[in-house]
């Protein structure tokens, strides 16, 4: 395939422009920590995450050109250093949590003592770092000469904000409006606790009909947001998973299991509950009465995470099977792109890579760090450097794969969940094949699975940045160094946040848990799954039962045209984090309706008003909910002043708690108004 040569990016390459400086690096710093620490958020919660880019971008125009008098270029690096720190929370948030579910030693995790600041540090660190080592050599090949085939639909859109900032427009007036009202809206919800935060309805366990049945909503703005950005299609999947596990696994298994002790030894054998003589544990079992105080949670946890979990396991790999034609072409093309490379070539300035040295040397002292670090797990320094050997080479494979996938189907599409389980897998294969099984080596296995996921999920936001570049007509080597910068200093506050966050309040504690994540507060699904499938492959100690019921049912959706993967993880999550993604997803699809009938063009999604909203929604909502957590975590006078204003106990004593928690749902049916008729309007110029 040929090198385009008609194609002239928005800057010349002849032209000198102020580009990598100080204050655009150090803005894109301090955006990248803010999106970070609220992608973290929404992993946690959700098992999703939004792209960085467009918002960054949309205030870099704001705020850069228009305070800091910043170019069109240095608004590019800024976007470009603040974006790794969207798949670097990702691919943190989605694998290593995972420490706090493996095999159980003395009521502890094996890897309990490895999920601390350092060690997530220098996995996120380590694993953002090789995933732009790896696209180095990359870029000529995917970005450059298949300009014409993979369009990189995220980093054109962001391409195209840049351009829409240099000429003038409203595009970052209405992302601001929307991080306002969710802020407010997050105020009202979370400090002062005037909406319901969470209204929910279940039917009791001597319903004749319909038992232990629940329907139940974390009415967010995030959510809101991310339901609009994400369409109508993923977000039914996502819902049509959990109403399948609410309101027909859990009606169901409520009718066959009437003797709630043998629901209880489940939730022990899991480690959810410590014995049937204490109370607590999900549900709020109850010691003297052998019941629960919430059936539903309780069969959920004991029954249906499994068999989510082998949905989600079943739904990833079933995703990375079909991509299997382009993993095989994306490999080819790499070894090409390598070959045909001839350093020091290049002459023009939008020409300008890394040295390929740097991608050799980097790797090689990838390798030597991660044996010789004591903080990385490994019995010894060979055991690591085979862990820094297969990160290598799961990451130089998976990084090309990563790369070509987003570049046709976008970032947001990313089977990131698919490559890592295959890591995960082939590692522990490695692993049994030469005689390394059991509990101890389950670390050693997340600790690959975990990078090679941060670093596939880089590689597909740094492929976005790099085509954004070669539009708007950057220098590669300044945003290589961005990159390297940005996923540097992000990871520093990813490894605060999701700490923070994992700080139970005093009601988990309470009930037994020592985390918050894996609660419903923070399910954290992804790295559930990952432990899960270690655990299952080196100590054959689960119950594959329930299992491959969740992998049949991931097949059955597969068969039937679904998106498997979203249904599934729709079906591992609480109903109520997926039934708010769908009041968004649903809006998003009555927006489009009504376009298309008035015989609109639905083209520019993601500078349309409607994107830009949610997309402030989406920030500000996952912003204020970090900011709430890390004030409650960090003080406990702020946490007291808080409860001080918490004005929950008196509305529901004064309204009641249907009431109460009405009010609430009509408080976020007023914002997803606000959402319809942002995005019904024009831009006055874009």
């Amino acid at each position: 395939m040929s090198e385009p040569t008609q194609f002239k990016p928005f800057v010349s390459p002849e032209t000198n422009m102020k580009e990598f400086t100080v204050k655009s690096v150090v803005m894109g710093c301090i955006m990248g920590c803010l999106f970070g620490a609220a992608n973290v958020y929404l992993a946690l919660k959700a098992g999703l995450t939004v792209s960085a880019s467009i918002p960054i971008a949309v205030i870099a125009i704001t705020i850069g050109r228009k305070l800091l008098k910043t170019t069109i270029l240095e608004n590019n690096i800024i976007q470009t250093t603040g974006s790794a720190s969207e798949s670097i929370a990702s691919g943190v948030a989605f694998t290593l949590p995972g420490f706090l579910f493996l095999s159980m030693v003395d009521n502890k995790s094996v890897g309990a003592d490895f999920f601390n600041y350092i060690t997530i540090l220098i996995l996120a660190i380590f694993g953002g770092l090789l995933g732009t080592l790896m696209m180095i050599p990359l870029r000529r090949s995917l970005i450059v000469k298949e300009h014409a085939t993979l369009p990189y639909p995220e980093g054109t859109a962001c391409a195209a904000v840049l351009k829409a900032g240099e000429k003038g427009g409203d595009i970052a007036k209405t992302a601001f409006i929307g991080l306002g009202v969710a802020m407010l809206y997050a105020f009202l919800q979370r400090v002062l606790h005037i909406i319901s935060e969470v209204p929910e309805y279940t039917t009791k366990l001597t319903n004749k009909y319909f038992p232990a049945a629940k329907i139940s909503g974390e009415i967010t703005p995030e959510y809101l947001g991310v339901g609009y950005i994400i369409g109508p299609r993923i977000a039914g999947s996502l819902v049509a998973g959990g109403v399948l596990s609410w309101l027909v696994f859990n009606p169901l298994l409520a009718t066959l299991i009437h003797d709630q002790t043998i629901i209880a030894s489940q939730l022990i054998k899991l480690g959810y509950l410590k014995d049937l003589n204490t109370a607590g544990g999900p549900g709020g079992w109850n010691p003297a009465t052998h019941l629960f105080d919430d059936t539903s949670d309780a069969l959920y946890r004991a029954y249906v995470r499994q068999i989510g979990a082998g949905a989600v396991a079943a739904g990833g790999f079933i995703t990375l099977m079909k991509t299997i034609p382009t993993i095989i072409s994306s490999f080819k093309e790499s070894i090409g792109s390598i070959k045909d490379r001839k350093a020091g070539n290049t002459q023009l300035r939008t020409e300008k890579d890394l040295n390929l040295k740097v991608v050799l040397f980097g790797s090689i002292a990838l390798i030597l760090l991660m044996a010789f670090i004591p903080m990385i797990p490994g019995d010894s320094i060979g055991s690591k450097l085979l862990l820094g050997v297969l990160v290598v080479i799961f990451g130089a494979f998976f990084v090309t794969v990563s790369s070509r996938i987003v570049g046709i189907i976008g970032s947001s599409n990313n089977p990131i969940s698919g490559m890592t389980i295959a890591t995960v897998m082939s590692t522990c294969l490695v692993f049994i094949g030469i005689g390394w099984s059991g509990k101890t080596y389950e670390p050693m296995v997340l600790v690959v699975g975990g990078m090679i996921c941060i670093a596939a999920a880089n590689a597909g936001a740094t492929s976005q940045d790099l085509k954004t570049g070669f539009l708007v007509g950057a220098t590669p080597r300044n945003q290589q160094l961005a990159l390297f910068i940005g996923a540097i200093v992000s990871s520093l506050v990813i490894g605060v946040t999701i700490k923070i966050l994992d700080k139970p309040t005093a009601d988990m504690i309470a009930q037994g848990y020592t985390h918050a994540i894996g609660t419903d507060k923070f399910p954290g699904p992804q790295a559930t799954l990952m432990a899960t499938l270690i655990k299952g492959i080196l100590s054959f100690n689960l119950d594959w039962q329930f299992v491959f019921v969740g992998v049949a049912l991931a097949v059955v959706m597969e068969l039937c045209g679904v998106n498997s993967l979203s249904f599934a993880v729709g079906a591992y999550l609480p109903l109520s984090t997926t039934l708010p993604i769908f009041c968004g997803g649903a809006i998003r699809a009555v927006v489009d309706w009504r376009r298309k009938k008035k015989g609109e063009v639905i083209a520019e999604d993601d500078l349309g008003k409607g994107n830009l909203f949610a997309t402030g929604l989406v920030a500000g909502g996952a912003l204020a909910g970090v900011v709430v957590a890390l004030l409650t975590a960090g003080s406990e006078n702020i946490a007291t002043a808080l409860e001080k204003v918490n004005l929950e106990p008196s509305l529901e004593n004064g309204l009641g708690k249907y009431t109460y928690d009405l009010l609430g749902v009509i408080a976020f049916a007023l914002m997803g108004l606000i959402l319809y008729r942002t995005a019904m309007k024009k831009h006055d110029e874009i």
